[in-house]
C-alpha cells in the first residue's frame, strides 16, 4: 500500500473512533455522575520520542496515527443541588453499589427512586445497597437517611455500559454521601462540540488526501501506459 494512503487511512480511523466517543459523551452531558471515555492518539513523532526517552533502541515504529488504550476520565463532577430526598451524591472518592441481574455493580449516579415494594432503587430498578450489601427500605414519608447509603472504595473500577462499573470493593472509602444533591456529568458540552468539529475536519482532510493520492496514482499509471517504446 502507498505510504500516504496508509497514513491518511489510520488518521481517518482514529478520528472515527474519536467521533463515536464524543457523540456518546454529548448524549450523556446531562447524565448524573457520568464519566467520559478518552482514547489517546499518537503521531509518528510522538511514538518515536517516547521510545527514545530512556535511551532504548527505537526499533520498529508504525507509520501514521496510533490509538492508545481507552480510559475513563474519573475526575469528580460538580455538585448540583436538587432538594429531592432520594437524590444523593458522593463528595470525594467512592461508589454507590447496586444489585443487578449480573451481580453487584458500582456507580456515581445517585438519582434514586422507590420500587413498588418500597425498596430504594436506581433508574433501572436495581436495588441500592447499604454498607453491608443489604437492600435499603424507603420510609413511609418517602425518605432515606444519607447514613443508610453504602459507599464503597473500588480500586481500578472498570466501566461497563454507560454509567456502571465492575470491580472488587476493598479498603475504607473516604467519600461521604450528600443528600438532596447529584454529581453532574463529567462532560463539558461546549468543549465536546468543538472537539467534534475538529475531528470532523481532520477526517475530511484524510479523505481529501486519499482522493489526491488516488488521482496522482491514476495519472501516473495512465502516463506510463501511454509511453511509446523507443
Amino acid at each position: 500500500m502507498d505510504l500516504g494512503l496508509d497514513i491518511a487511512a489510520t488518521g481517518m480511523v482514529a478520528e472515527q473512533v474519536r467521533q463515536d466517543q464524543l457523540a456518546n459523551d454529548l448524549a450523556n452531558a446531562s447524565t448524573p455522575g457520568f464519566k467520559p471515555e478518552e482514547t489517546p492518539q499518537h503521531s509518528f513523532g510522538e511514538v518515536l520520542l517516547a521510545n527514545t526517552e530512556g535511551g532504548a533502541a527505537v526499533g520498529s515504529v508504525n507509520e501514521g496515527v496510533a490509538l492508545g488504550k481507552a480510559y475513563t476520565n474519573k475526575t469528580p463532577g460538580t455538585m448540583q443541588e436538587t432538594g429531592e430526598p432520594l437524590d444523593f451524591a458522593i463528595e470525594g472518592n467512592g461508589y454507590f453499589a447496586v444489585k443487578t441481574a449480573q451481580g453487584v455493580r458500582y456507580t456515581r449516579d445517585g438519582q434514586f427512586t422507590t420500587s413498588a415494594k418500597g425498596i430504594l432503587t436506581d433508574a433501572s430498578g436495581d436495588p441500592v445497597l447499604d454498607a453491608k450489601g443489604a437492600q435499603i427500605k424507603v420510609s413511609a414519608a418517602g425518605t432515606v437517611p444519607a447514613s443508610a447509603i453504602g459507599v464503597f472504595e473500588v480500586p481500578g473500577a472498570a466501566k461497563q455500559g454507560e454509567n456502571l462499573y465492575t470491580g472488587t470493593a476493598a479498603g475504607k472509602p473516604t467519600g461521604t454521601v450528600r443528600q438532596g444533591s447529584l454529581e453532574g456529568s463529567g462532560v463539558d458540552a461546549a468543549k465536546v462540540m468543538i472537539e467534534m468539529i475538529t475531528a470532523m475536519r481532520s477526517f475530511q482532510s484524510g479523505q481529501q488526501s486519499i482522493q489526491t493520492i488516488a488521482q496522482t496514482m491514476q495519472e501516473s499509471a495512465s502516463e506510463v501506459g501511454s509511453l511509446n517504446p523507443s
